[in-house]
């Protein structure tokens, strides 16, 4: 063999020697496996880049929640989302819809849902602690999750967010609830909820409510009246005035209860007029069992509330406006 590694071939031509098989060439580097701390970083590079991905695309769709303070929605997410489904249906897609003041929303209205939906809606801030409480209670003691948002974070829930349930969704919710309180004064973020809540199939805020129901304005409302508007709210789409469904009789007369129940609070907040003047009798009486301090509580028992389809969802109008 020549020197330099070169040797003839079959016809006499220098070649470069080659390695006996099995043997490693020096001229060649080695291939090092990929270390499991490497994989490990890459790994976490690409998680990162997916969460950068999806926080600028948050930022830059986010809500100017800010701006509701001194302006009005356009729209909601609830509402679009039912337009939607009605046009991939073939139907109408119209709404009943007209926003009203404040001071045009009967006072007995507001009484209503304040003590049907979020008692402590004008003491927290955004969240109730005893509501929370009170499902984590009920989780562990008969295995059922139930909602315990306030109209804070229902009203965040109708303007921007979907029914849906997954955590992302809830964090969303709780940071608008967070931004709803610390940019509008309470009673705001109530005119708007009043404005925008589902009160039946495409029929959305107090106006509509009052105008599609009772033929009148919604500051002409009375007691009884207002009493079955705020019964509807758990399930618009099946409880409304004029039904007949257990369910929605059982809500009224809890409703009903509770604003016997709290003639100081609400003189307090929505004036004399709203005031029971009749006791409770012995037999309507409220058990002791029923905290009335806490308000979601007395919501009656998800397996006896009545569910129907829900033509414009996927799932029953439970799962629709759950809260």
């Amino acid at each position: 063999m020549d020197e330099g590694g070169l040797r003839p071939d079959a016809e006499g031509a220098e070649t470069e020697a080659q390695p006996a098989r099995g043997i490693p060439d020096p001229a060649q580097p080695a291939v090092r496996p990929i270390s499991k701390r490497r994989i490990a970083l890459i790994v976490a590079g690409v998680i990162a880049a997916i969460i950068a991905a999806i926080m600028i695309q948050q930022m830059i769709t986010w809500p100017d929640v800010k701006s509701l303070a001194t302006s009005h929605p356009e729209s909601t997410a609830f509402i679009d989302r039912y337009r939607e489904r009605m046009r991939e249906q073939g139907q109408d897609d119209g709404v009943a819809w007209r926003w009203v003041s404040y001071d045009q929303i009967s006072q007995q209205l507001k009484a209503a849902i304040v003590v049907s939906e979020d008692i402590e809606f004008f003491d927290h801030g955004g969240f109730s602690t005893s509501e929370i409480r009170a499902a984590i209670r009920e989780a562990f003691e008969d295995g059922d999750l139930r909602g315990a948002s306030t109209i804070t974070q229902q009203l965040a829930k109708n303007l921007w967010l979907s029914p849906s349930r997954n955590p992302l969704r809830k964090l969303k919710e709780a940071l608008l609830t967070y931004q709803l309180e610390k940019h509008l004064a309470k009673e705001r973020i109530y005119e708007v909820y009043l404005n925008v809540v589902e009160f039946g199939a495409g029929i959305y805020g107090a106006h509509a409510a009052a105008r599609h129901y009772f033929g009148k304005p919604a500051s002409d409302l009375t007691r009884d009246e207002a009493v079955q508007l705020a019964a509807s709210l758990p399930n618009p789409r099946a409880w409304h005035p004029g039904s007949e469904r257990s369910g929605f009789h059982n809500r009224i007369s809890i409703i009903t209860q509770r604003m016997q129940s709290y003639p100081d609070f609400l003189a307090r907040h929505f004036g004399t007029g709203v005031v029971f003047t009749t006791p409770i009798t012995e037999a309507s009486a409220i058990p002791d069992s029923l905290n009335l301090l806490i308000p979601d509580t007395l919501l009656l028992d998800t397996a006896a509330i009545d569910t129907i389809a829900d033509p414009v969802a996927d799932t029953t109008v439970v799962d629709t406006v759950a809260r």
